[in-house]
């Protein structure tokens, strides 16, 4: 009994049939082209302009572009089991909500739990970044924001030898608040000023990569694996790991290419070929922003918020500069809307099935959104963002997303086993290896970050689980029907 209850969860078939009622299908309109565009769109974002210095600077060196690549590789095989879960089950595209289908509701409190921790700590380093290229942006403007308010608390060394002791990142802390606001009173994203900053985002990247070719210098890419500093992830190939666990943040959105295989044309073929070029695509770009960046700049000096903008700076086109750092600064910006969205969001949707009090699932009478979660989520994110350093934010993000792209290959196989009749219109390949193979690039990818990341987890999920026990197991809705 005590085995059947924790496994409880809602029949796929049943999710299939809620999904397939109402008179609505999505129309099968997207190639593999268009799914390679979405893909692309997604991933390009804020990893790439925030944490690849941090990844050069710390771990990994010139070699960072073989932790682009290890990251890469393992986002293929957890994609692939993604776009099989998008196809059979015809709901919101998230992991709780997958696991939820499959691995019962005490796995997907956990996912839930843990997402909660990867979008608000995600939120969180992109607000960091943020502030980095608004204060390097403002300074082309004479306008210089004191050092002390744009860092986290710590010690900082000034270009003239001077050290400052920092108090708190408000831009960081504002930008997060003033975007929380926007949400509450129903301001949305339309598609065309989406799809406008992915093309920004993107023209960023590619300019960066065609004006600092002609200014690299190759001696800042000798050694190209620095040797071990003496601990496990400093340098070394070791460093190289810890590198790709830290810039597995700059693939988070891949999975967005995985919610559109009910819109391909033939899933079966157009769907692993979208992912897998959108991801070889991407992680060209990485690898080449990351050969360009630690060859404009010794990667010893990377370890910064806005790397790109300290590159950029290298070349010494004032007009290029100040384009890339807006065109970054815009981007960063709706990444930081579109993961605050999401973090209410995951709130709203386990507090609506009874895990956490129903006040976070309450919608506001006249403005129609969750204003209670959202609001919720921004002081907490808007307070880490001011307090907490970039580089911790960024592991805290990665070990949470690896936590839960596990368990979504668990969940296929898992789904395999107990109802192989489902019909799947895309099945992921070489079944049971690319699952396994993503459970293992995972778990590899997590030994690979330091172990107080680690802990930090442990200690998430330990609080994750004294809520669901002591509220959200006696609450649940699925309990409450099955009674």
């Amino acid at each position: 009994m005590a085995k059947s209850r924790l496994m409880a969860r809602p029949s796929v078939a049943d999710i299939v049939a809620h999904g397939q009622s109402g008179g609505h299908q999505l129309t099968r309109t997207l190639g593999a082209f268009s799914i390679t565009a979405i893909g692309v769109g997604a991933i390009i974002g804020a990893g790439i302009f925030v944490l690849t210095g941090t990844a050069a600077a710390r771990y990994a060196g010139p070699a960072v572009m073989l932790s682009f690549v290890l990251a890469g590789l393992a986002c293929a095989f957890v994609a692939l089991c993604y776009a099989e879960l998008a196809a059979v089950i015809p709901a919101s595209g998230s992991t709780y909500t997958y696991t939820y289908a499959t691995l019962g509701e005490l796995a997907a409190w956990i996912i839930g739990w843990d997402l909660v921790l990867e979008y608000a700590m995600g939120a969180a380093a992109v607000a960091v970044g943020w502030s980095g290229y608004l204060v390097s942006l403002l300074g082309h403007f004479g306008l210089h924001i004191p050092p002390e308010f744009a860092h986290s608390p710590g010690t900082l060394q000034l270009a003239d030898g001077r050290v400052l002791q920092t108090l708190f990142n408000l831009p960081a802390a504002l930008v997060v608040l003033a975007l929380t606001l926007l949400l509450v009173l129903g301001t949305r994203e339309s598609t065309r000023i989406n799809n406008l900053m992915v093309l920004v985002k993107l023209l960023v990247v590619v300019a960066f990569i065609g004006f600092g070719l002609a200014y690299v210098n190759r001696a800042n890419w000798e050694p190209f694996v620095p040797p071990n500093a003496g601990a496990f992830g400093e340098f070394g190939w070791s460093g190289v790991l810890r590198g790709a666990s830290v810039v597995f943040f700059a693939y988070i959105g891949f999975d967005a290419v995985s919610t559109a295989a009910q819109e391909a044309h033939r899933p079966q073929r157009d769907m692993p070929l979208g992912i897998l070029a959108s991801l070889v695509i991407c992680t060209v770009l990485y690898v080449a922003v990351a050969a360009v960046l630690t060859g404009l700049v010794p990667y010893q000096r990377l370890n910064v918020p806005d790397p790109i903008a300290l590159g950029i700076d290298v070349i010494g086109q004032q007009w290029l500069s100040l384009c890339v750092k807006l065109g970054a600064l815009l981007g960063l910006t709706t990444v930081i809307l579109v993961l605050l969205y999401g973090q209410s969001r995951i709130f709203y949707t386990i507090a609506r099935d009874g895990l956490l009090p129903p006040l976070f699932s309450r919608v506001h009478p006249r403005l129609k959104t969750p204003h209670v979660s959202q609001l919720c989520v921004g002081a907490v994110v808007a307070l880490f963002a001011g307090l907490v350093p970039i580089h911790l934010l960024g592991e805290m993000v990665s070990i949470g997303t690896l936590f839960a792209f596990s368990l979504v290959c668990a969940a296929v196989l898992h789904l395999r086993r107990v109802e192989p009749t489902l019909a799947r219109p895309f099945r992921t390949p070489c079944m049971p290896w690319v699952p396994l193979a993503g459970i293992a690039m995972c778990a590899l990818l997590m030994v690979g970050l330091p172990w107080d990341t680690w802990l930090r987890l442990v200690v998430w999920l330990a609080v994750g689980l004294a809520i669901y026990f002591g509220y959200g197991r006696h609450h649940s809705r699925l309990r409450h029907r099955s009674h």
